[in-house]
């Protein structure tokens, strides 16, 4: 598995993926409540891309096998939560897909430890993110991966069908 920065020439691609996980997730649970065509989408993805935040994970053939955002910014309001340490400098995962088929095959497992080493190598003090709070597969992800339960609370980012978030902190 290769896992680099999201090229402009893989946009099309990249949101085509995410398309392609929403399908899946509509069809069966979809924990992140994530909208086809909405959110993650190629208007997200352009613009992660174009700031050198959308990574994606590829295989031998390199096939798209997971995308995800990785930057210092929480999208909404963090300050509000009463988190384990005071920090300045922290990264914050964002739309983390691995392709459905190849769930529970370790690259979660990697591609979450990439996110870290990265978040170390730029001297980060730490990592923060937030989940749906129904989302239970990536709670347990991130609890079994480290990460510590912060809070639920509302991030204010006016999102009708997610009005709070579980908030999650990993201190390096």
């Amino acid at each position: 598995m290769q896992i680099r920065k999201c090229e402009i020439s893989d946009i099309e691609n990249v949101a085509n993926f995410y398309d392609e996980v929403i399908i899946y997730l509509d069809n069966h649970i979809n924990y992140p409540k994530w909208e086809y065509r909405i959110y993650p989408s190629i208007i997200s993805v352009r613009a992660m891309t174009m700031e050198g935040y959308q990574y994606i994970a590829l295989d031998d053939n390199d096939s798209i096998i997971a995308s995800f955002v990785l930057n210092k910014d929480p999208e909404g309001s963090y300050h509000k939560a009463k988190w384990g340490k005071d920090i300045n400098d922290f990264m914050v995962i964002h739309a983390f897909a691995v392709r459905p088929d190849l769930e529970h095959k370790g690259y979660g497992t990697k591609i979450l430890k990439f996110c870290i080493d990265t978040a170390k190598e730029q001297g980060m003090d730490g990592m923060r993110l937030d989940v749906v709070p129904t989302n239970y597969p990536a709670k347990a992800f991130y609890e079994k991966n480290g990460f510590k339960y912060v809070c639920d609370i509302d991030l204010d980012r006016n999102i009708d069908r997610v009005p709070v978030f579980s908030l999650y902190e990993l201190y390096f």
